[in-house]
């Protein structure tokens, strides 16, 4: 048997003209039709190019030299290579039409729907400083406690971010502060090769429309020196600071946060407003990170969801209720399903926070709940579907399609999964209308999307 050869060798130096880009952002250059993905290069660009990984199909690449540029490289706006935004060397035309193609070739090849209108992506004015909430790990270096987010792949993390170009202009105010009075006050930065050590990650979280932000420490145990010193300190020079909390995660784990939650200072909730809902954020809530796309998310969702007086909706994974409270604006009665018992009662307190009472929630796994909602007669009208970026489980799609919904409304964070789920819909029954790509994340290959599905007449399905 012949053994195959490519036509790189791993650590070998070539030069490469680059012609487009992966889903991830990175630059696709062929040798010989055999192709090399490269981070940090552009359609139309040039450059030498070291061979880091070789497979028999296809290879990986370093950036070595940029010998010609593309028009539509920018300088980024941040030089701390943490790895979070992947685009920032794109201009965000070419970020927004990379992220439209994304979608476009997995409705096509994925989902076999090459007919389906996508909506041009909706994009921000200002694609920058939208992040409303950051969590970032606590660490140490030469006796000195720092704080910054993990180098891609790593857990090395890349010190003392004082700046982000996407997180809020408050939260980068406020972060460089909390670590130096940490520095100044001997609170022991964690340390997770022995586990020791008091603090391990800080979370900020803002409110976009009210200015609100709530500090949340997280410690390894109870322990927190001079707390009470911090605690005064922060809190008179940021007057925004509504709340100070401590989370105590006593596990040796990657989760952030752990099961042991209390108020140092101020209220448990800060609150925000998206549209005219207003809602009340705690420490482990779920909340969109960009509350200025949510709106637009959420208004096309309404909109393809058409929801009229008489109709009953179905709001599955529904979290804290944004979407819920957004669809009870409109319709008779909205049914929300969320397996996270914490988040259902945040949901309960927005509701009625905003004097919202045709709505109802209820703790399971939608699956199962949705079932059991059809023997006893619930027949919703619409279904709005918002689940994480593994997609929606297989038999969840069938407790969907069982419910004979006229309309399905699905929400995503990931065009495969979503592309994936909707060949299943339209199998069961269901013909996709349109797709419109939002852009929630600027910076990053992250892409969401609306889309609106019909159920099909049954005149159709019998021919």
């Amino acid at each position: 048997m012949v053994k195959q050869t490519t036509p790189v060798k791993k650590n070998e130096t070539i030069t490469l003209r680059f012609e487009d880009l992966t889903h991830e952002g990175n630059g696709v250059g062929k040798i010989n039709g055999y192709p090399l993905f490269v981070p940090n290069v552009l359609p139309g660009e040039e450059a030498i190019v070291k061979v880091v990984k070789v497979n028999k199909n296809f290879g990986f690449g370093k950036l070595m030299e940029l010998t010609k540029s593309s028009p539509e490289r920018v300088e980024p706006t941040c030089h701390v290579h943490c790895g979070g935004c992947q685009l920032q060397h794109m201009s965000y035309k070419l970020q927004l039409d990379m992220k439209q193609n994304q979608v476009k070739n997995v409705m096509k090849k994925v989902a076999h729907l090459p007919h389906v209108p996508i909506h041009p992506i909706m994009g921000m004015e200002h694609p920058y400083h939208y992040r409303n909430k950051v969590q970032v790990p606590v660490g140490e270096k030469n006796g000195e406690l720092i704080v910054g987010y993990y180098q891609k792949r790593s857990h090395r993390i890349v010190e003392n971010m004082d700046t982000c170009s996407i997180q809020a202009e408050t939260i980068n105010e406020i972060l460089p502060v909390v670590r130096q009075l940490a520095n100044q006050l001997g609170i022991e930065p964690y340390q997770e090769e022995n586990h020791r050590g008091d603090l391990r990650h800080i979370m900020i979280r803002t409110g976009h429309a009210t200015n609100d932000v709530m500090i949340v420490l997280v410690t390894r145990t109870n322990r927190l020196p001079n707390k009470d010193v911090l605690i005064d300190e922060l809190t008179r020079r940021f007057p925004q600071i509504k709340s100070i909390v401590q989370n105590v995660n006593e596990k040796r784990t990657n989760v952030i946060l752990g099961e042991k939650t209390k108020v140092l200072w101020g209220e448990t909730y800060i609150y925000d407003k998206i549209g005219d809902i207003t809602f009340a954020i705690s420490a482990k809530s779920f909340y969109q990170v960009n509350p200025i796309q949510t709106k637009v998310l959420y208004d096309k969702a309404l909109e393809f969801a058409n929801i009229g007086s008489d109709d009953v909706v179905v709001d599955a994974y529904c979290g804290i209720g944004t979407i819920s409270l957004f669809l009870a604006q409109k319709a008779k009665k909205v049914y929300g399903i969320e397996v996270v018992p914490d988040a259902i009662a945040d949901a309960k307190k927005n509701a009625a926070l905003n004097g919202i009472t045709n709505v109802e929630f209820t703790v399971g796994q939608a699956e199962k709940v949705m079932p059991k909602w059809k023997e006893q007669g619930l027949t919703p009208d619409v279904i709005v579907v918002d689940p994480p970026r593994k997609g929606c489980e297989a038999d969840f799609l069938q407790a969907m399609i069982d419910m004979e919904p006229q309309r399905i409304v699905y929400v995503s964070c990931n065009p495969s999964t979503l592309a994936r789920d909707l060949r299943i819909l339209e199998d069961g029954g269901y013909v996709t209308k349109e797709v419109q790509p939002v852009d929630m994340f600027p910076s990053t290959n992250h892409v969401e999307a609306v889309t609106w599905l019909e159920k099909r007449c049954r005149s159709i399905i019998n021919t």
